[in-house]
């Protein structure tokens, strides 16, 4: 795994209302294996921080979720297709 494809793991990793399953979907990774890559990448402290803020958040996890249809999207966001980033 390249150093970009990590950043993006991680960032997605702190992100709200990024759930583990999108980044599965986009990386293959499990949120086990995403715990796993935060605890090596981050310092001690950040990983700490990160695993308080992600422990028990409902918009971490698609079934725990309670709106029903849809997903917010900001209007600037670019879409994103497998891991790709599209050109407006």
């Amino acid at each position: 795994m390249d150093s970009t494809t990590t950043d993006r793991i991680i960032e997605m990793a702190w992100e709200d209302r990024t759930t583990f399953e999108a980044i599965e979907f986009q990386f293959g990774l499990k949120e086990q294996e995403v715990i796993n890559l935060m605890r090596k990448e981050m310092k001690l402290k950040s990983f700490k921080m990160w695993r308080k803020r992600v422990q028990g958040r409902k918009t971490k996890h698609e079934k725990l979720r309670t709106f029903a249809e849809g997903r917010f999207k900001c209007t600037r966001q670019k879409a994103i297709s497998n891991n790709s980033i599209a050109k407006r």
